[in-house]
């Protein structure tokens, strides 16, 4: 045997079982580290801190910035072939900034100004340091959660324990003194947390006097993360730049963002970030264009403004950052584009991430055969029928129906009720306004108490059907309202299938839908049968809008949540969290699978009618 080939079983046999026991101690502590990173950032704008603790902070962050160091030289040095195989080109990059942070220590001072000063100067700043191993950190912690996915979890167990993780998280950071004014108690922390990451909107306290913009800043954070969705920006991150998730993992978050292959999934991920970013950035701009030098704020005030209702609005959370939300006498009047750009984030936000997807390839399909007439001159005059799928079709007929019987109901509902005072031009605004926000956004331009019964029973009915799937609205969701209203017209119409646009609907999808009207009419009444015993002095419909806002998760109340008492908002909390979570997949996740078995009983017949 070559001398090669022996030291290749030397190490292999005595020598690589102790490299890996090293890194695997070493990827520990970088797990470690980062938490500690995090609890120390949070430390450090969270509380007012002294010079001594500030120091001590800092060294919590050189200690951590020495593990990274440590933890990428050993995996470069001691497995290269693997790290080489398993480090995107991105985790590179971020690997060499990170050793651009030792220049300032192999480097002294340049005495001469310049570029090259700056540029020593920036390195040797806190904030390029800080915000590189924040990412770092939150890369290295999204890689360990899509790892648990190997371990055969149900996926709709781990969905739901990561919203409450967050939840929990969102709580406690809700608490700290820089986030609020005067304080505020665990149960209004925790209600506020849960219904941001929830994205619902309902407040146990006054947003606007409660938070300070520290506090601001941590509700539009848990907004983003909610709209979205823990396990996308976790899988997001840990798939783009880390590149070694397993299949069983892909498959997992395949299902979680629907995506149609295992080759399209990081693809799909990036549109959904995607979308979110330009939307969110076309909104805010929009936004700023209208209260731009109206509302008495500065520049850098009208575009934090701009940026939370944007996020706000696309994440269908209905939070603001003004007294009486959208309703404040300062937007009344003269803002009606206002309050039509956050009406189409909200529609965007709610029709779905699949369908937005659907809608850029119809846009490529058409400038690709515009690229051809362009190149040849010769019209492609093929027509494709399919361009639109039937997800796609479903949702977009039956929120454009909701929207325009819900404008036009409460247009003649409250013209001379709760619109009586308003222009003809801001009553019709602020009748699709409201048709809009209850799916499922949550913001007011007019006292709900104002309107009608009538009115009130509308709301109520958008609320419960919410926006598409995969979205970031709440509600049954409109897919499932249209599977089982065609249900129904095919029992009607006595037909053993379920047709429409020249296609079947799977029985899968039928039965799924009638699940979740069943459980969640389940669900409302006992919530609302025991909440009306706990709060007897208040009215049934207050309670019952309550409790439908919770369950889709859209934030409309008739000023019912501060008097409740905090047994009651425990109790709305659970409903926003099983509502964000979804009722088929929580219970996915709480009930034991049955395996399919190949036999097959004898059919009978209940008696129905």
């Amino acid at each position: 045997m070559k001398i090669y080939h022996k030291y290749l079983l030397y190490q292999n046999k005595w020598i690589h079982p102790y490299v890996r026991i090293v890194l695997n101690i070493f990827t520990s502590l970088t797990y470690l580290a980062s938490l500690l990173l995090i609890i120390g950032v949070v430390y450090e704008h969270g509380f007012t801190i002294t010079a001594e603790e500030a120091q001590q902070v800092n060294r919590l962050y050189h200690g951590v910035w020495i593990v990274f160091l440590v933890d990428v030289t050993l995996h470069i040095l001691l497995e290269y072939k693997d790290t080489r195989r398993t480090f995107s080109k991105l985790t590179w990059v971020l690997t060499g900034l990170l050793y651009l942070t030792l220049v300032p220590v192999i480097f002294h001072r340049p005495e001469v100004e310049g570029g090259i000063l700056d540029f020593w100067n920036f390195l040797h700043g806190k904030g390029y340091r800080l915000v590189l191993l924040l990412l770092l950190s939150l890369l290295t912690l999204s890689n360990g959660m899509v790892r648990l996915l190997g371990r055969r979890t149900n996926p709709s167990l781990i969905l739901a324990v990561s919203f409450l993780i967050i939840v929990l998280i969102g709580t406690g950071l809700l608490m700290l003194p820089r986030c609020t004014v005067d304080g505020i108690s665990w149960v209004d922390s925790l209600f506020i947390s849960t219904s941001a990451v929830c994205v619902t909107g309902l407040t146990s306290v006054d947003v606007a006097s409660t938070f300070t913009p520290a506090g601001f800043v941590v509700i539009i954070i848990l907004i983003q993360i909610g709209g979205l969705g823990v396990m996308t920006l976790t899988s997001f991150f840990a798939m783009f730049f880390m590149g070694n998730t397993s299949l069983y993992n892909q498959l997992v978050v395949r299902d979680m963002v629907s995506s149609d292959s295992l080759n399209s999934l990081l693809t799909t991920l990036v549109y959904i970030l995607g979308f979110t970013l330009v939307i969110e950035g076309v909104g805010m701009l929009a936004i700023w264009s209208d209260i731009h030098g109206t509302l008495g704020m500065s520049l850098k005030e009208e575009l934090a403004f701009s940026a939370f209702h944007s996020i706000s609005a696309f994440c269908n959370a209905g939070f603001s950052t003004l007294p009486g939300n959208l309703g404040n006498p300062v937007l009344m009047s003269g803002h009606n584009s206002l309050y039509l750009y956050i009406s189409f984030l909200i529609i965007l936000g709610g029709i779905g991430f699949p369908i937005l997807v659907n809608f850029k390839d119809i846009l490529l399909h058409y400038v690709r055969r515009f690229w051809h007439f362009v190149r040849t001159r010769e019209w492609d005059a093929r027509r494709f029928y399919h361009l639109y799928n039937l997800n796609t079709k479903i949702v977009l007929i039956l929120t454009l129906l909701l929207l325009v019987v819900g404008t036009v109901a409460i247009a003649v509902l409250e013209w001379n009720g709760a619109f009586a005072e308003m222009p003809v031009g801001d009553k019709l605004t602020h009748a699709f306004f409201n048709a809009v926000c209850p799916r499922t956004a949550g913001f007011v331009s007019v006292d709900l108490t104002t309107l009608g019964v009538q009115s009130l029973l509308i709301y109520m009915l958008l609320m419960w059907v919410g926006g598409g799937s995969q979205s970031t609205a709440g509600g049954i969701k409109v897919n499932a309202f249209a599977v089982v209203v065609l249900n129904l017209v095919a029992v009607l119409r006595g037909t053993e299938r379920v047709e429409v646009f020249g296609r079947e609907l799977s029985s899968d999808s039928i039965r799924r839908s009638n699940a979740t009207v069943v459980l969640s009419f389940t669900v409302l009444f006992l919530f609302v049968f025991v909440i009306s015993l706990i709060e007897p002095e208040h009215s049934l419909m207050a309670i019952a809008f309550e409790c439908v806002s919770a369950l889709s998760t859209v934030g409309s109340s008739l000023n019912l949540t501060p008097l409740l008492h905090d047994s009651s908002k425990l109790l709305i909390v659970v409903l926003m969290f099983v509502g964000r979570v979804g009722l088929i997949t929580l219970m996915l996740g709480i009930v034991k699978q049955k395996k399919n078995t190949k036999y097959r009983f004898p059919n009978g017949q209940i008696i129905i009618n």
